[in-house]
């Protein structure tokens, strides 16, 4: 029996957030992965991986279609599971990484699967069958979450696939049906439509992403239509059948669709499934996610949950400050409260999208006075230079105040253009102002933010 302060369980970013934390605290930490190597899902099949992978094919894209090599390489291709191995050593470099914060931190790394004996108890049964029992005074749950599986969907047949098999891919399909457009499955779709394979998108909605802002919206789905995606909405299935030679979709609409392989992005699932929570009297939902408060707590105050197995908003980003905060809670009774509108989503479709804020239709149902300011990647010398001009940004501001209310990005780093609107959101002077009095360096894509605010400004009376 082994004592600790701490017991995290799970690896991934919002396991390390929370032991890193507990470290610091100079409290004594041990650390559950059931994995081999650290990291979680998000260094291994979720994040890393599948970014890798895209920013992999756009190289290839750009390659198609620079000017320079006109003639030479239009038709190059590249296998997708060389393209998919290109991956592993960024995975490899992440986990030496992050092995070493655990040894620098005095962190304990046990290997194997967790089970609550009882509320400060629990038994780790390694690889080899070996059991260990540690005991603390509180622990974090940050097991993650994997694919949800529906029972009638044989996922042992070779051309149907999750978000975590899909990375094993090791044929170049002609066709896919990704069955979910959330954020992975229209992810997926601008990969493989980007590497040539023709893609089938249904959607279980009437729209995409539907958190996102209206006009994001509608440019993700023309841009995706443009490339050549089908998109078929307010779809639901019947059944899928794998042959030999494919995979029938048959939808509940009568429609029936078959390609090459098929790709379940359909929702996700927590792992807490043999953590014995029901015993301890922790539930957990139909998806397997904990019920938390605004500090992490579950229904047992000194056990602690955060990260994907909370549910939304599912971020690697995100759940990392909530193991922080998790373990800034348990160290001293108090924790920065925070909130998913304080989050920026970034979402690697081709173009990216990242947004941080409320919306046009979130702000017209509160009735607040808000105008509209935007900057066309098109117009901005950085974004010529490039070749990079399909995108926008767009700032929506209170008329009186001149508070940023949303800031709303599609394009060419979006992701990355989004902090800078973060910083000035977050930093005490929130001010539309900001950006029309400061200088930026020129040609970049940060001065899209000042275009943007001129153009907002002039739309005021």
């Amino acid at each position: 029996m082994s004592d600790f302060d701490l017991v995290v369980i799970g690896s991934g970013p919002a396991g390390e957030g929370a032991a890193m934390q507990a470290a610091k605290a100079r409290k004594r930490v041990a650390l559950v992965e059931r994995h081999s190597d650290v990291g979680g899902g998000c260094t291994h099949w979720g994040t890393i991986p599948s970014k890798a992978l895209r920013h992999a094919v756009q190289r290839l894209v750009e390659l198609r279609k620079s000017p320079l090599l006109e003639g030479t390489v239009e038709n190059a291709t590249v296998p997708f599971a060389k393209l998919l191995r290109g991956a592993d050593d960024v995975v490899r470099r992440q986990v030496e990484l992050r092995q070493g914060f655990y040894a620098r931190n005095r962190v304990q790394l046990v290997r194997g699967n967790a089970r609550f004996l009882d509320a400060n108890n629990l038994a780790v049964v390694s690889p080899d069958g070996h059991e260990e029992r540690f005991c603390a005074k509180s622990f974090v749950i940050a097991t993650g979450s994997r694919p949800y599986h529906p029972t009638d969907v044989d996922f042992s047949h070779s051309r149907i696939f999750d978000s975590d098999s899909i990375l094993r891919l090791d044929r170049d399909p002609s066709s896919i049906t990704i069955y979910g457009a959330g954020v992975i499955g229209c992810e997926y779709a601008s990969i493989f439509r980007n590497f040539g394979i023709k893609v089938n998108l249904v959607n279980q909605r009437d729209k995409l992403l539907s958190f996102l802002d209206d006009e994001i919206i509608d440019a993700l789905a023309y841009h995706l239509r443009d490339q050549g995606v089908i998109i078929r909405h307010n779809e639901e299935y019947e059944s899928i059948s794998p042959t030999d030679d494919g995979v029938v979709l048959s939808l509940k609409s009568g429609k029936k669709l078959k390609t090459d392989i098929l790709l379940w992005a359909n929702g996700r699932t927590g792992n807490t499934q043999s953590l014995g929570l029901d015993a301890l009297g922790i539930s957990v939902d139909h998806r397997g996610q904990i019920s938390v408060n605004d500090s992490y707590q579950s229904a047992i105050s000194h056990i602690y949950a955060a990260g994907d197995v909370i549910g939304l908003p599912a971020l690697a980003s995100a759940s990392y400050d909530q193991g922080r905060a998790a373990a800034q809670h348990l160290t001293t009774g108090s924790c920065s409260p925070r909130h998913s509108r304080d989050v920026p989503a970034g979402i690697y479709t081709s173009p990216e999208i990242s947004c941080l804020g409320r919306t046009e239709r979130e702000l017209t149902e509160a009735r607040i006075p808000y105008e509209v300011g935007h900057s066309q990647f098109r117009s901005l010398a950085r974004a010529q230079i490039t070749g990079q001009t399909v995108g926008m940004l767009k700032l929506l501001f209170h008329r009186e105040t001149l508070e940023i209310l949303g800031i709303h990005c599609f394009g060419d780093q979006a992701s990355e253009i989004i902090h800078i609107g973060q910083a000035v959101m977050t930093c005490g002077r929130n001010s539309l102002e900001y950006f029309v009095n400061t200088t930026f360096n020129y040609p970049t894509m940060a001065e899209a933010y000042r275009v943007a605010a001129l153009n907002g400004l002039n739309r005021l009376f």
